[in-house]
């Protein structure tokens, strides 16, 4: 290296960085990697130069080099040890090479030798790792430890399985626990390092790629500390997709929040990127019945959304959000499909809450929530200062404004739910401005469901039958197209659902009018029509899903699999009510619909007998079943010796 100019070894090592970062952008199609080649000779090059690595860190056995291994890894502090002199100062400057040709050769999917590198950089570092010079680029180097490990599939910080079909970048899904666990030694070895060396030295370090710049063109201590932070922030968000991966979603939700807050305070996020996984945090929290908390994320995505297009492109976002609006339009669907889950979550607890044994609302409940409802106030102040909050000044109460106008207690009666219902319903048109049924089918008919579900669980809330009914009507109505729509062979699963509510809403649809009759002292021929007719659609969508069971040759299966087992037995169950609740003049015809609903009584109670597990499923019903099946028998014996008489 004596023979070669400090500025040209410099420049080489710059130049590489350029190849890997900008030039990699215009590699011909055929060559995705070819500037990345070019780097890594490059740096190869600048290693040369450099010289060999000392000879006592060059020869440590690399056993000693893992996640597990030295003092830190133990639990014992590091010492912070300052790279003085010509030996450390190359050692050092070997470390940031090995580091960039790791991750060079992570880049290009070889995986081996990034590992190599990897390591090298770490065995270089070790004695170093808490000084002002190497904290940076060593914790870089456990973290890319994180990111070589093989990927598999992409996941997202989000727990309800059915809640959205989001492709989120939060996360990385591995195969091997074993590996998993050695990306955690990494992480959290990198965490307690940032915390000691935070406390015992605290001044920003030196950037990694300071090692190779003119003193005239080093970073300023602001941007010094803007760029540690940043990586110490991507080793949050790594280790929330560790956690949640290991299934520890308390810990995963806790690093997913402190990330996306950090990204705030340093003002180094996506808008639309920041803004989904936000909304996604929200559906963790909604599962949890963490309703102020999921607001508070629901609110601030919709807020951090709309700053698209008015923050500037950096490194990590090469292009501006503005140029690729069939993302923002598809984001912000999943961001109002998210706010659907809020307010339907919502409204369902509180009529889990608040109903009786047969689903009706149960007054006393609802009075008891009443007196409760003072003592959640009293003591918001104190539940949101737990919570974390985003932003500060501006954008906090910009969040604050939105999260004002929506309640996140749950509502005691119909004007509170139907105020949650009509945000659910505003974000249902939102989310079906993208979800279209052409190209996205399934995403399509889940903000339909969700559509129907709101009216169902406004229903609930609703004193008035006639109103009652017209809810249920729009259900049927914006439910039953779609099952036109769809193919049956490619779509079973979803057409079952669809027949099985609709089926559902006539049956409440019939069961209100028939309460409707109750009221009146003489029933005209028009109501008892209606009934009659509610009782048929019911019927046909029962059918149609039973018959949806059946196999090729038509045959309904001996043992109903155990993801239809409770449905098909509620089906069944209804089925025989339904029959049993026809309205005819003919005692015939009377006498004919007492032995078909006395036939399904008689299938649940001889299912369960023959499988005891499906007993567990259906206890109400089945107790109801075998009183029927006791009761119907004399009720139609008295039947037959009544039309002999006539």
């Amino acid at each position: 290296m004596a023979n070669v100019p400090w500025a040209e070894v410099c420049e080489k090592f710059q130049a590489a960085l350029t190849l890997s970062r900008v030039e990699l952008q215009k590699n011909p199609e055929k060559e995705p990697y070819k500037s990345k080649y070019s780097a890594r000779a490059l740096l190869e090059e600048v290693k040369a130069l450099l010289g060999p690595a000392p000879e006592d860190e060059d020869e440590r056995p690399e056993a000693e080099d893992g996640p597990g291994a030295g003092d830190h890894a133990l639990g014992l502090p590091a010492e912070v040890v300052e790279p003085e002199g010509p030996v450390a100062q190359r050692a050092v400057r070997l470390a940031v090479i090995e580091f960039h040709l790791g991750v060079n050769h992570i880049d290009t999917e070889e995986l081996s030798a990034g590992e190599e590198h990897l390591v090298k950089c770490l065995r270089l570092l070790r004695r170093y790792r808490l000084s002002h010079d190497c904290i940076s680029l060593y914790i870089q180097a456990q973290r890319q430890g994180f990111a070589m490990l093989p990927r598999r599939q992409v996941i997202c910080l989000h727990w309800p399985p059915k809640v959205l079909g989001l492709q989120n970048n939060l996360g990385i899904l591995w195969s091997e626990r074993e590996e998993i666990e050695t990306a955690q030694a990494y992480l959290e070895s990198s965490e307690a390092l940032y915390t000691q060396y935070m406390k015992e030295v605290g001044c920003p370090p030196l950037d990694p790629t300071e090692r190779f710049l003119p003193e005239e063109e080093k970073l300023t201590e602001q941007e010094r500390s803007k760029r540690f932070e940043k990586v110490y922030t991507h080793n949050l968000y790594y280790l929330a997709q560790v956690y949640q991966h290991l299934e520890m979603f308390e810990k995963a939700a806790h690093y997913c929040h402190s990330t996306l807050k950090r990204q705030l305070e340093h003002n180094a996020y996506h808008p639309i990127e920041w803004a989904i996984n936000a909304a996604t945090l929200s559906q963790f929290y909604i599962n949890k019945l963490c309703f102020m908390e999921a607001r508070h994320c629901l609110s601030a995505a919709n807020v951090i959304f709309g700053q698209t297009g008015k923050i500037s492109a950096t490194e990590d976002t090469p292009e501006a959000e503005g140029e690729v609006p069939e993302l923002y339009h598809q984001r912000k669907g999943e961001i109002a499909r998210c706010w659907i889950k809020y307010c339907l979550t919502l409204m369902q607890n509180a009529q889990l809450s608040m109903q009786d044994n047969i689903g009706e609302l149960d007054l006393d409940k609802q009075s008891e929530l009443r007196a409760l409802r003072k003592k959640e106030l009293d003591e918001e102040e104190s539940i949101r200062k737990k919570a974390v909050q985003f932003g500060t000044g501006e954008l906090c109460d910009a969040i604050s404004a939105v999260e004002e106008k929506v309640s996140y207690l749950r509502p005691l009666d119909f004007e509170e739910a139907r105020e949650l219902f009509l945000l659910g319903q505003h974000y249902v048109f939102e989310a079906k401005e993208f979800f279209q049924i052409d190209g996205y089918v399934t995403d399509h008919i889940e903000v339909v469901q969700d559509h129907s579900a709101l009216f169902k669980v406004l229903a609930f809330f609703e004193t008035d039958m006639e109103r009652r009914c017209k809810m249920h009507k729009r259900r049927i109505a914006m439910l039953e197209p779609l099952t036109v729509d769809l193919n049956p062979q490619y779509y079973l699963l979803v057409n079952r659902q669809i027949q099985f509510e609709i089926a559902h809403a006539y049956y409440d649809m019939m069961d209100l009018k028939v309460a409707i009759a109750d009221r009146l002292r003489d029933p005209d021929s028009h109501i008892v029509k209606k009934i009659n007719n509610l009782n048929k659609s019911a019927l046909k969508y029962y059918q149609l899903f039973l018959d949806s069971l059946r196999d090729p040759n038509k045959v309904f299966p001996e043992h109903i699999g155990e993801d239809v087992l409770r449905p098909a037995m509620l089906a069944k169950f209804r089925v025989a009510r339904l029959y049993g609740k026809i309205i005819t003049a003919d005692p015939k015809k009377e006498l004919e619909n007492l032995a078909t609903s006395l036939e399904h009584y008689k299938f649940i109670v001889d299912y369960c007998e023959k499988h005891p597990e499906a007993a567990q499923e259906i206890e109400v019903e089945l107790e109801l079943s075998k009183e029927m099946v006791s009761l119907l028998p004399t009720k139609m014996e008295r039947f037959r010796t009544k039309m002999a008489l006539t």
